[in-house]
């Protein structure tokens, strides 16, 4: 049987060789020297504002490429632009995974960008639904780094399907905590009720029924403890669902409440956990490693860097004044899981979630992360079924 090779998909490299050329690279060359005037390859925002408004752009160039042309002229940040960089912008080049990442979260995920000849006046038309593309590019700015990224997600992301494990997850904590509270004798209070017979919290006397390592995440106690980790997890874990898929962030926060667990099991063995901290901590963690690597592109990058810093160092302290506090059951509730799962964001989280073009050393650190954490949990499972 003759092989049918026209089945195989094109190489990536060869197809966007194809583009280019389709493109005319040359004609763009031509269009970028009108306004460099020294010829050093490089314009002045100035002149890309004045490249902007060229007719033979205008003629070749679609809505998408004007936008993000625009957007370099209305950033700060930019002073000027290089030939490549605009040729990557004409070009519409995004890496494969940043393109799958988006394309393929849901069967009619991808809109299609037309290539009709748009004035530059007209960029500023009203969309069918401006609150939700307002919503997508304020997530775009705030969740991703790269501008031909924030385009291109803003672009492309249709929210079919909607974020899924956040929301599920987060329901279900809330569930579990008023049944607790149904229950319950004592009523709610800051730290209360504490479901001491609970099947689900992990207890070190109990480390046998290997399901409360994970399940610990669905039981909280007292409102407090509640409030926080649901902010949190509406607040960061919804948008970066919306950015890098359901799939990234359940891993990332089951490899946070599975890394408190064990950790609190070797560094605080007579503590016992309730609550998804670790999970949270996990992806709070991945995004804050994320906005410290790329704080010079982000908006006002330091000083959501100092708020998350700020916010997480009180839970943490309340975490600590809760752990040592007297509780007429003598179960003390450990902190260990708070830093543990911020371990784990940052050792797995941080490769995930920091951006979609990964370079050879961050294919190398994902490697080495994925064998750190790997090791620590092996070695914590040794640790309880021999010690």
């Amino acid at each position: 049987m003759a092989t049918n090779w026209r089945a195989r998909p094109p190489d990536n490299d060869v197809v966007c060789l194809r583009q280019l050329q389709d493109l005319e690279v040359d004609r763009w060359r031509l269009i970028f020297d009108k306004y460099d005037e020294i010829g050093c390859g490089e314009i002045t925002v100035w002149a890309l504002r004045q490249l902007l408004q060229d007719p033979d752009l205008l003629r070749m160039a679609d809505r998408h490429v004007l936008t993000v042309l625009d957007m370099k002229c209305a950033t700060n940040r930019y002073t000027f632009i290089t030939f490549q960089e605009f040729v990557n912008i004409m070009s519409n080049r995004r890496t494969t995974s940043f393109r799958l990442a988006v394309e393929t979260e849901g069967p009619r995920r991808l809109v299609p960008v037309t290539r009709d000849i748009v004035p530059y006046q007209t960029l500023d038309q009203p969309e069918t639904n401006p609150l939700f593309r307002a919503m997508v590019r304020r997530v775009a700015r705030e969740f991703l780094t790269d501008d031909l990224d924030r385009q291109y997600y803003a672009d492309h992301y249709t929210c079919c399907p909607p974020p899924l494990f956040v929301p599920l997850i987060t329901f279900v904590e809330v569930g579990c905590f008023l049944y607790n509270n149904a229950v319950s004798s004592g009523g709610v209070t800051v730290n209360g009720p504490f479901p001491t017979h609970s099947m689900l919290i992990y207890r070190p006397d109990r480390r046998i029924e290997v399901w409360r390592f994970v399940l610990y995440m669905f039981v909280h106690a007292g409102w407090v403890h509640l409030f926080f980790n649901m902010l949190i997890q509406v607040v960061v874990g919804i948008p970066l669902e919306m950015v890098h898929g359901p799939c990234r962030i359940a891993v990332i926060y089951t490899a946070g409440v599975l890394a408190g667990s064990l950790g609190t099991s070797v560094f605080d063995p007579g503590a016992v956990l309730v609550g998804a901290s670790g999970g949270v901590y996990a992806l709070l963690a991945g995004h804050l490693a994320n906005i410290m690597l790329n704080y010079t592109n982000m908006e006002l990058g330091f000083l959501k860097f100092a708020a998350i810093l700020f916010i997480a160092s009180a839970d943490v302290g309340f975490a600590v004044w809760d752990r040592y506090t007297e509780r007429p059951s003598k179960m003390y509730v450990g902190y260990t899981a708070h830093l543990m799962g911020a371990v784990a964001g940052l050792s797995v989280g941080v490769v995930v979630l920091k951006n979609f073009e990964q370079k050879l050393h961050e294919y190398y650190m994902w490697w080495v992360a994925l064998a750190v954490y790997t090791g620590c949990v092996a070695f914590s499972i040794l640790w309880n079924i021999y010690y």
